[in-house]
Protein backbone atom coordinates (compact mmCIF):
# COMPACT_ATOMS: atom_id res chain seq x y z
CA UNK A 1 0.00 0.00 0.00
CA UNK A 2 1.23 3.51 -0.77
CA UNK A 3 2.40 5.29 2.37
CA UNK A 4 1.10 8.58 3.69
CA UNK A 5 3.24 11.67 4.25
CA UNK A 6 6.15 11.46 1.86
CA UNK A 7 7.50 13.47 -1.05
CA UNK A 8 9.23 12.31 -4.25
CA UNK A 9 12.77 13.50 -4.94
CA UNK A 10 15.06 13.30 -7.93
CA UNK A 11 16.61 10.00 -9.05
CA UNK A 12 13.61 8.04 -7.73
CA UNK A 13 14.44 8.89 -4.13
CA UNK A 14 11.71 9.75 -1.63
CA UNK A 15 11.64 11.68 1.62
CA UNK A 16 9.48 10.18 4.36
CA UNK A 17 7.79 12.82 6.50
CA UNK A 18 6.14 10.50 8.99
CA UNK A 19 8.70 10.71 11.79
CA UNK A 20 11.45 13.12 12.70
CA UNK A 21 14.18 11.03 11.11
CA UNK A 22 12.70 12.26 7.81
CA UNK A 23 14.58 9.52 5.98
CA UNK A 24 15.66 10.10 2.40
CA UNK A 25 15.29 6.63 0.88
CA UNK A 26 16.81 5.39 -2.35
CA UNK A 27 14.88 3.20 -4.74
CA UNK A 28 14.61 -0.36 -3.43
CA UNK A 29 15.62 0.50 0.11
CA UNK A 30 13.77 1.02 3.39
CA UNK A 31 13.85 3.72 6.02
CA UNK A 32 15.25 3.41 9.54
CA UNK A 33 12.02 1.78 10.73
CA UNK A 34 12.56 -1.14 8.36
CA UNK A 35 8.93 -1.24 7.21
CA UNK A 36 8.59 1.62 4.71
CA UNK A 37 10.15 0.90 1.32
CA UNK A 38 10.84 2.95 -1.79
CA UNK A 39 9.44 1.03 -4.74
CA UNK A 40 10.31 2.81 -7.96
CA UNK A 41 9.85 6.27 -6.45
CA UNK A 42 6.68 5.37 -4.51
CA UNK A 43 6.97 4.96 -0.75
CA UNK A 44 5.06 1.89 0.38
CA UNK A 45 4.21 0.53 3.82
CA UNK A 46 5.01 -3.16 4.20
CA UNK A 47 3.04 -3.63 7.42
CA UNK A 48 -0.47 -2.44 6.57
CA UNK A 49 -2.81 -4.92 8.23
CA UNK A 50 0.04 -7.26 9.22
CA UNK A 51 -0.80 -7.52 12.92
CA UNK A 52 1.89 -9.37 14.91
CA UNK A 53 0.34 -8.95 18.37
CA UNK A 54 -3.19 -8.49 19.65
CA UNK A 55 -4.41 -8.72 23.22
CA UNK A 56 -7.11 -7.37 25.49
CA UNK A 57 -5.30 -5.49 28.25
CA UNK A 58 -6.30 -3.36 31.19
CA UNK A 59 -5.86 0.29 30.18
CA UNK A 60 -3.51 0.56 33.18
CA UNK A 61 -0.99 -1.62 31.33
CA UNK A 62 -0.32 1.09 28.72
CA UNK A 63 0.16 2.69 31.35
CA UNK A 64 -2.76 5.11 31.47
CA UNK A 65 -4.04 5.74 34.99
CA UNK A 66 -6.27 8.77 34.38
CA UNK A 67 -7.98 7.66 31.18
CA UNK A 68 -11.01 5.41 31.68
CA UNK A 69 -9.40 3.53 34.62
CA UNK A 70 -10.50 -0.05 35.10
CA UNK A 71 -11.56 -0.42 31.46
CA UNK A 72 -10.25 -2.80 28.80
CA UNK A 73 -8.20 -1.83 25.76
CA UNK A 74 -7.91 -3.88 22.56
CA UNK A 75 -4.18 -3.66 21.92
CA UNK A 76 -2.42 -4.24 18.59
CA UNK A 77 0.95 -3.91 16.91
CA UNK A 78 2.86 -4.65 13.74
CA UNK A 79 6.60 -5.26 13.59
CA UNK A 80 9.05 -2.39 13.33
CA UNK A 81 10.25 0.69 15.16
CA UNK A 82 11.96 3.97 14.28
CA UNK A 83 14.12 3.81 17.43
CA UNK A 84 16.93 1.34 18.10
CA UNK A 85 16.75 1.28 21.90
CA UNK A 86 19.34 -1.04 23.42
CA UNK A 87 16.90 -1.71 26.26
CA UNK A 88 13.88 -2.50 24.06
CA UNK A 89 11.42 -4.63 26.04
CA UNK A 90 9.67 -5.90 22.90
CA UNK A 91 12.72 -6.30 20.68
CA UNK A 92 11.54 -9.61 19.23
CA UNK A 93 8.85 -7.77 17.28
CA UNK A 94 9.92 -4.12 17.37
CA UNK A 95 13.41 -4.82 16.04
CA UNK A 96 12.51 -7.81 13.86
CA UNK A 97 13.06 -6.09 10.48
CA UNK A 98 16.45 -4.67 11.49
CA UNK A 99 17.67 -7.76 13.38
CA UNK A 100 16.37 -10.41 10.96
CA UNK A 101 17.25 -9.17 7.48
CA UNK A 102 14.09 -7.21 6.85
CA UNK A 103 11.68 -9.91 8.03
CA UNK A 104 8.06 -8.83 8.27
CA UNK A 105 5.40 -11.18 9.58
CA UNK A 106 1.89 -10.78 10.94
CA UNK A 107 -1.66 -11.95 10.44
CA UNK A 108 -3.55 -10.23 7.63
CA UNK A 109 -6.12 -8.03 9.34
CA UNK A 110 -8.44 -5.18 8.36
CA UNK A 111 -9.40 -2.12 10.41
CA UNK A 112 -12.93 -3.55 10.53
CA UNK A 113 -11.56 -6.77 12.06
CA UNK A 114 -9.84 -4.82 14.83
CA UNK A 115 -12.88 -2.70 15.62
CA UNK A 116 -15.16 -5.72 15.59
CA UNK A 117 -12.90 -7.58 18.03
CA UNK A 118 -12.72 -4.51 20.28
CA UNK A 119 -16.51 -4.31 20.39
CA UNK A 120 -16.78 -8.05 21.02
CA UNK A 121 -14.26 -7.79 23.88
CA UNK A 122 -16.15 -4.94 25.57
CA UNK A 123 -13.15 -2.67 25.08
CA UNK A 124 -13.62 1.08 25.43
CA UNK A 125 -10.39 1.83 23.60
CA UNK A 126 -8.05 0.51 20.94
CA UNK A 127 -4.39 0.88 21.90
CA UNK A 128 -1.67 1.03 19.26
CA UNK A 129 1.18 -0.26 21.36
CA UNK A 130 3.93 -2.88 21.96
CA UNK A 131 5.98 -1.49 19.06
CA UNK A 132 5.86 2.08 17.70
CA UNK A 133 2.46 3.02 16.23
CA UNK A 134 4.02 5.71 14.06
CA UNK A 135 5.60 3.08 11.79
CA UNK A 136 2.21 1.51 11.03
CA UNK A 137 0.55 4.89 10.82
CA UNK A 138 -1.66 4.15 7.82
CA UNK A 139 -3.26 1.13 9.47
CA UNK A 140 -3.57 2.95 12.81
CA UNK A 141 -5.16 5.95 11.12
CA UNK A 142 -7.74 3.91 9.21
CA UNK A 143 -8.55 1.84 12.29
CA UNK A 144 -8.79 4.85 14.59
CA UNK A 145 -11.18 6.62 12.24
CA UNK A 146 -13.45 3.57 12.08
CA UNK A 147 -13.20 3.11 15.85
CA UNK A 148 -14.58 6.61 16.43
CA UNK A 149 -17.50 5.83 14.16
CA UNK A 150 -18.25 2.90 16.48
CA UNK A 151 -17.90 4.83 19.74
CA UNK A 152 -14.45 3.50 20.64
CA UNK A 153 -11.60 5.80 21.65
CA UNK A 154 -7.98 5.50 20.52
CA UNK A 155 -4.71 5.45 22.41
CA UNK A 156 -1.10 5.65 21.21
CA UNK A 157 1.73 4.25 23.32
CA UNK A 158 4.57 5.99 21.58
CA UNK A 159 8.12 7.28 21.64
CA UNK A 160 6.76 10.64 20.48
CA UNK A 161 8.95 10.90 17.38
CA UNK A 162 6.19 11.51 14.83
CA UNK A 163 6.29 14.72 12.81
CA UNK A 164 3.92 17.60 13.34
CA UNK A 165 2.25 16.67 10.06
CA UNK A 166 1.55 13.12 11.26
CA UNK A 167 0.25 14.31 14.60
CA UNK A 168 -2.05 16.87 13.02
CA UNK A 169 -3.41 14.18 10.70
CA UNK A 170 -4.19 11.63 13.43
CA UNK A 171 -5.26 14.13 16.11
CA UNK A 172 -9.02 14.17 15.31
CA UNK A 173 -9.10 10.44 16.10
CA UNK A 174 -6.41 10.20 18.81
CA UNK A 175 -7.90 10.58 22.28
CA UNK A 176 -4.97 9.80 24.55
CA UNK A 177 -1.29 8.93 24.48
CA UNK A 178 1.33 7.65 26.82
CA UNK A 179 4.63 9.07 25.60
CA UNK A 180 7.99 7.63 26.59
CA UNK A 181 10.24 10.47 27.68
CA UNK A 182 13.21 8.16 27.89
CA UNK A 183 15.66 10.62 29.41
CA UNK A 184 16.34 14.33 29.50
CA UNK A 185 19.73 14.34 27.80
CA UNK A 186 20.49 14.46 24.09
CA UNK A 187 23.49 12.14 24.59
CA UNK A 188 21.26 9.41 25.99
CA UNK A 189 18.87 9.60 23.04
CA UNK A 190 21.74 9.55 20.55
CA UNK A 191 23.70 6.74 22.19
CA UNK A 192 20.96 4.42 23.40
CA UNK A 193 18.05 5.12 21.01
CA UNK A 194 19.71 6.53 17.88
CA UNK A 195 17.34 9.48 18.00
CA UNK A 196 17.03 13.00 19.43
CA UNK A 197 15.31 14.42 22.50
CA UNK A 198 14.10 17.74 21.09
CA UNK A 199 11.41 16.33 18.76
CA UNK A 200 9.92 14.30 21.60
CA UNK A 201 9.57 17.41 23.75
CA UNK A 202 7.92 19.20 20.84
CA UNK A 203 5.48 16.31 20.29
CA UNK A 204 4.45 16.35 23.93
CA UNK A 205 3.70 20.06 23.84
CA UNK A 206 1.85 19.75 20.54
CA UNK A 207 -0.28 16.86 21.83
CA UNK A 208 -1.37 18.96 24.79
CA UNK A 209 -2.23 21.88 22.51
CA UNK A 210 -4.34 19.58 20.31
CA UNK A 211 -6.38 18.37 23.28
CA UNK A 212 -4.97 14.84 23.34
CA UNK A 213 -4.89 13.48 26.89
CA UNK A 214 -1.24 12.83 27.77
CA UNK A 215 0.56 10.74 30.34
CA UNK A 216 4.37 10.39 30.41
CA UNK A 217 6.56 7.39 31.19
CA UNK A 218 10.28 7.29 32.02
CA UNK A 219 12.12 3.99 32.39
CA UNK A 220 14.89 4.59 34.93
CA UNK A 221 18.12 2.79 34.02
CA UNK A 222 20.83 2.70 36.73
CA UNK A 223 23.72 4.97 35.90
CA UNK A 224 22.30 6.16 32.57
CA UNK A 225 19.30 8.43 33.14
CA UNK A 226 18.77 8.43 36.91
CA UNK A 227 20.93 11.43 37.84
CA UNK A 228 19.09 13.65 40.32
CA UNK A 229 19.70 16.88 38.40
CA UNK A 230 18.54 15.33 35.13
CA UNK A 231 15.37 14.05 36.79
CA UNK A 232 14.75 17.47 38.30
CA UNK A 233 15.02 19.02 34.83
CA UNK A 234 12.72 16.38 33.35
CA UNK A 235 10.10 16.87 36.09
CA UNK A 236 10.31 20.64 35.64
CA UNK A 237 9.69 20.23 31.91
CA UNK A 238 6.55 18.20 32.55
CA UNK A 239 5.33 20.67 35.16
CA UNK A 240 6.10 23.84 33.20
CA UNK A 241 5.39 22.72 29.62
CA UNK A 242 2.66 20.10 30.03
CA UNK A 243 1.05 21.06 33.32
CA UNK A 244 1.12 19.84 36.91
CA UNK A 245 -1.93 17.64 36.25
CA UNK A 246 0.07 15.48 33.79
CA UNK A 247 0.61 11.99 35.24
CA UNK A 248 4.25 10.85 35.28
CA UNK A 249 5.04 7.12 35.42
CA UNK A 250 8.52 6.15 36.61
CA UNK A 251 9.21 2.54 35.66
CA UNK A 252 11.71 0.02 36.91
CA UNK A 253 14.30 -1.25 34.44
CA UNK A 254 15.15 -4.94 34.06
CA UNK A 255 18.15 -6.09 31.99
CA UNK A 256 17.08 -7.03 28.47
CA UNK A 257 18.00 -7.11 24.77
CA UNK A 258 21.35 -5.34 24.30
CA UNK A 259 21.55 -3.74 27.71
CA UNK A 260 22.25 -6.53 30.16
CA UNK A 261 25.19 -5.06 32.06
CA UNK A 262 22.95 -3.00 34.36
CA UNK A 263 21.06 -4.27 37.42
CA UNK A 264 17.33 -3.73 37.94
CA UNK A 265 16.50 -0.25 39.16
CA UNK A 266 16.63 -0.06 42.96
CA UNK A 267 13.25 0.76 44.47
CA UNK A 268 14.91 3.60 46.40
CA UNK A 269 15.79 5.23 43.06
CA UNK A 270 12.15 5.08 41.98
CA UNK A 271 11.15 6.61 45.31
CA UNK A 272 13.72 9.39 44.84
CA UNK A 273 12.39 10.20 41.39
CA UNK A 274 8.81 10.20 42.67
CA UNK A 275 9.73 12.70 45.37
CA UNK A 276 11.46 14.85 42.75
CA UNK A 277 8.28 14.89 40.69
CA UNK A 278 6.13 15.83 43.65
CA UNK A 279 8.58 18.56 44.66
CA UNK A 280 8.34 19.92 41.11
CA UNK A 281 4.62 20.34 41.69
CA UNK A 282 3.35 17.30 39.80
CA UNK A 283 0.10 16.07 41.31
CA UNK A 284 0.23 12.49 40.08
CA UNK A 285 3.54 10.62 40.10
CA UNK A 286 3.56 6.83 39.84
CA UNK A 287 6.14 4.07 40.12
CA UNK A 288 5.81 1.07 37.82
CA UNK A 289 7.03 -2.54 37.59
CA UNK A 290 6.93 -2.81 41.38
CA UNK A 291 3.41 -4.13 42.18
CA UNK A 292 2.09 -3.43 45.63
CA UNK A 293 4.06 -0.24 46.11
CA UNK A 294 2.39 2.94 47.31
CA UNK A 295 3.41 4.62 44.06
CA UNK A 296 0.78 2.86 41.94
CA UNK A 297 -2.19 4.38 43.79
CA UNK A 298 -3.88 7.66 42.90
CA UNK A 299 -4.08 10.15 45.77
CA UNK A 300 -6.04 13.37 45.99
CA UNK A 301 -3.60 16.22 45.43
CA UNK A 302 -5.41 18.34 48.00
CA UNK A 303 -6.50 16.16 50.92
CA UNK A 304 -4.33 13.06 50.34
CA UNK A 305 -7.18 10.55 50.24
CA UNK A 306 -6.67 7.37 48.18
CA UNK A 307 -8.85 7.85 45.11
CA UNK A 308 -7.89 4.80 43.06
CA UNK A 309 -6.46 1.75 44.78
CA UNK A 310 -4.44 -0.40 42.35
CA UNK A 311 -2.49 -3.62 42.51
CA UNK A 312 -0.26 -3.83 39.48
CA UNK A 313 -2.44 -3.21 36.43
CA UNK A 314 -5.72 -3.80 38.22
CA UNK A 315 -8.06 -1.33 39.89
CA UNK A 316 -9.31 -2.63 43.22
CA UNK A 317 -11.38 0.44 44.06
CA UNK A 318 -12.12 3.74 42.30
CA UNK A 319 -13.62 6.43 44.53
CA UNK A 320 -13.56 9.30 42.01
CA UNK A 321 -17.08 10.66 41.63
CA UNK A 322 -18.00 12.88 38.68
CA UNK A 323 -14.31 13.64 38.21
CA UNK A 324 -13.89 14.83 41.80
CA UNK A 325 -12.49 13.65 45.11
CA UNK A 326 -15.47 12.50 47.24
CA UNK A 327 -13.72 13.71 50.38
CA UNK A 328 -12.84 17.33 49.56
CA UNK A 329 -14.48 17.93 46.18
CA UNK A 330 -11.32 18.95 44.29
CA UNK A 331 -11.33 18.15 40.56
CA UNK A 332 -9.10 15.27 39.45
CA UNK A 333 -7.66 15.68 35.97
CA UNK A 334 -8.46 12.82 33.63
CA UNK A 335 -11.08 11.17 31.46
CA UNK A 336 -13.50 9.29 33.70
CA UNK A 337 -16.29 6.91 32.83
Amino acid sequence: MEAYLYEPLEENKVKCNLCNHRCVIKDGLRGICGVRENSGGTLETRVYGRVIARHIDPIEKKPLYHFLPGSLSYSIATVGCNFKCRFCQNADIAQMPSDRNGMIVGDVTTPADVVQEAVKGNCKTIAYTYTEPTVYFEFAYDTAKLAHENGIQNVFVTNGYMTGEALEMISPYLDAANVDLKAFAEDFYKTYCQARLAPVKETLKRMKSLGIFVEVTTLLIPGLNDDRKELEALAAFISDSLGVDTPWHISRFHPTYRLTDRPPTPVKTLDMARKIGITAGLKYVYTGNVPGERGEKTFCSQCGEILIDRWGFYVQKNRITSGMCPQCGVAVDGVWD
